[in-house]
Parts: C-alpha cells; structure tokens; sequence
C-alpha cells in the first residue's frame, strides 16, 4: 500500500531476522498519530463499518446472520489476499515468531464474527455491540502492557472511558428510556469474546506492521486465512440464499465495502496509530450505525442517545486532537 512516509518494505534477502524478544525498530506512530495519516483512515474505517448493520437488515429471510457474516469474511478475506501485494508470499518472509504472530491474527479474525453474532441473537444489537466494542480498547490497552508493547496513557484512559460510555448511553439509549434493557449472561460473554478476538488481530496487526511489513501484505494474509477457515461455516450454514439478487447485493457490500476497502484503511491508519487509540477510534462505528438507522431505516433516537453521540464525539476529538496539539508545540 503507497505511503509516501513509511519506507516500503525490507527485501527479505537482505533483511536480518527479526524476533518478538528483540529491539524492532521504532514504530512509525511513536512521536504522535498523524491526524490525516493515521486516525483519519481509522474513522474512515469505523464510518464503512458502520454501514453494515443496516445493509445486513437487507439480506433475505433464509439467511442465518452467522452465514451472513461467514460469506462476507469468506469474500473478502480472499479479496484482501489476492489484491494485497507480498500477502501471498509473506509467511515465507517471516521469523518463526512472526509466522506463530499470523496464525494467531487469523484465529482472532474468525473468532469476531463467530462470537459477535451469536451474541446478537441471544442479546441483541444493542448490547452486542457495546460490549464488544466497548470492551475491545479495554483489552488492546491491557495486552500491549502485557506484552511490553505500550503502556497505555492517563489521556488514552480517560478518552477511552468517556468514549465507552458514550457509546453505552447511544446504543442503549432506547431500552433505557423505556425501562427495559434486556441481559443475556451467555450473550455478554460471548460478546466479549468478540471484543478480545478484536483486539487479539488489531494488535497483532500493529506489531507486524511495526517490525517493517506492508499493512496490506499482513491484513491480506490474516484475513486470507481466516476466509479459509471459516469457509466450512459458511457450507454449513447454507448459501443458497446467494443466488438470489438481494443476497449478492449485501454480500458484496459486506465483502468490498465493509471487509476489503474497510481493512485496507485501516492497515494503512495502523501505521501511524497506535493498536489502543485505533480500537478506540472505532468506537464511532455505533455513532454512524445509528445516524444510518434515523435516516435510512425512519428508526427514531430518543433524547439520551443523542446525549451519549456527542460525549462520544468529544470523547474521541479529545483523544486526537491534543497529541497532534502537544507535537506541533515540541
């Protein structure tokens, strides 16, 4: 993928080996994320995901919401491996520690939607959603602790929990005015789940990234695999549902729009962003799913939604703005 402030990738021929225990060279988003570079592709990322809700709601009645989501990672985990170049040949390139690293990010990436819909039909959208992404910053900043990656900030922690907040009061907006907000233990934990799936390849994402790789050479080969192992989900599931043309039309959607195009953005965002502040951007993904409910599907918010979009919005203007802020000053 083009960038023009990132070095290509280093010629495997000549490249030393690199290792998960050694120094790698310091990662492109270490002074400060890029507004236009890095949080601007990852927005952008969270405003096509956003989409898929409703899209999703188009698809015909035969079809199951986990073959739904199966066909649409099926398609476009193989997009993203045929058109991303070096994906095909990257595990060659690679440490042993970096292959374990692929594999890994694979299973994280079949792992999101066979939790995630699951838990939408035991709790539904609203809770589903919260929980995974709510949860999924939460996890990316404790992991890349963990594993020495980056200690998260007393900023990113605090954007972070307005954000989640934010997103808690909009999507849950309509139960909590009416009363009634619903609880299924098996789902919430099946939501989270899904929320550490997501974390688990988005940090597994930045550290390969970071260690010199194309971002479309490694979303290629995670998604790619993942396409592959959740293929016989998809067969087992049913898709006859494909033939017909309100099928394909959503599954396309799902698999140009919202997998291929989505990913190839937010690889590139990865390069200048960190794993923590990218989950946490894409806390705006519920923010466009419900602007797309009120004007698409005539769905109506009530007054504490509205609320919590704009404590999400300042929430994640406050998580960008002040590092570009703080960089221009130094």
């Amino acid at each position: 993928m083009p960038n023009r402030t990132t070095p290509s990738p280093l010629d495997p021929t000549s490249r030393p080996a690199v290792s998960t225990t050694a120094h790698p060279r310091p990662h492109p988003h270490a002074s400060g994320p890029d507004l236009l570079r890095g949080p601007a592709p990852i927005l952008v990322t969270s405003v096509l995901w956003g989409t898929t809700g409703t899209v999703a709601s188009f698809a015909p009645a035969g079809a199951s919401p986990v073959a739904v989501g199966a066909a649409g990672l099926v398609l476009g985990g193989l997009l993203l491996l045929l058109s991303s170049r070096g994906a095909r040949t990257l595990p060659r390139h690679c440490t042993r520690a970096e292959r374990r690293l692929l594999a890994l990010g694979a299973v994280a990436v079949v792992g999101y939607p066979l939790s995630f819909y699951p838990a939408v039909a035991r709790s539904g959208v609203a809770v589903s959603t919260v929980v995974a992404l709510g949860s999924a910053p939460v996890f990316t900043g404790l992991l890349a602790w963990l594993t020495g990656q980056a200690r998260p900030t007393a900023r990113w922690g605090l954007a972070t929990a307005a954000a989640v907040l934010g997103c808690a009061v909009l999507v849950l907006g309509p139960d909590l005015a009416s009363g009634t907000a619903p609880v299924d233990l098996p789902g919430v934990a099946l939501a989270t789940v899904s929320g550490l799936s997501y974390a688990v390849y988005t940090l597994v994402g930045g550290r390969l990234i970071a260690h010199g790789h194309a971002s479309g050479a490694v979303l290629g080969t995670m998604f790619g695999a993942a396409a592959l192992l959740v293929l016989p989900v998809l067969l087992g599931s049913g898709f006859a549902w494909l033939a017909t043309p309100r099928g394909a039309a959503v599954v396309l959607h799902l698999a140009v729009i919202t997998t291929f195009l989505a990913y190839r953005l937010f690889g590139y965002g990865l390069r200048r962003t960190s794993a923590q502040v990218a989950t946490t951007l894409t806390l705006a993904e519920p923010a466009v799913a419900a602007v797309l409910g009120v004007v698409v599907l005539g769905e109506r918010l009530p007054w504490v939604s509205w609320c919590g979009l704009v404590v999400l919005a300042v929430a994640l203007a406050f998580l960008v703005v002040p590092a570009r802020s703080s960089r221009a000053r130094r």
